[in-house]
């Protein structure tokens, strides 16, 4: 990419990588306590519900509702500034985790609680992709 990223970037650790290396392959990865079986979403290093520190990783449906969402009208960051308005959608995933993201092709008018949506992939740069939230088909 030529163009300068200007929005801020994750900060990529060990604990994080499975899910940032997923979604530049295109595919949603959460994170799976071994010994309890939780699935859980962000990334940690230490289950919250048996205290374990042994995780794997499954591949997400990527398939979901929107269980709540806001239209940003002011940049908490300068990077934001030129895609003012947009809407950050809360998604309910069909694996019982939620996950935020920006809309992309879904309109204020259109977004809703409840709406059927599912994940897409956005490349921000060379190291690292985005999910977004798009209408299901």
């Amino acid at each position: 990419m030529n163009e300068i990223y200007r929005k801020p970037v994750p900060d990529i650790s060990n604990d994080t990588r499975p899910y940032w290396d997923g979604l530049k392959a295109g595919k949603l990865m959460l994170q799976r306590f071994a010994d309890c079986g939780k699935l859980r979403h962000y990334p940690r290093p230490m289950c919250d519900g048996c205290y374990s520190m042994n995780a794997d990783w499954v591949q997400s449906t990527g398939k979901g509702t929107v269980h709540s969402y806001t239209i940003s009208h002011h940049p908490f960051h300068a990077g934001f500034k030129e895609e003012m308005p947009y809407v950050l959608i809360t998604v309910d995933l069909e694996e019982g985790v939620r996950l935020n993201a920006q809309a992309r092709g879904i309109g204020e008018d259109a977004v809703r609680v409840g709406l059927p949506v599912k994940i897409g992939f956005e490349v921000a740069t060379e190291e690292f992709s985005l999910p977004v939230v798009l209408p299901a088909e």
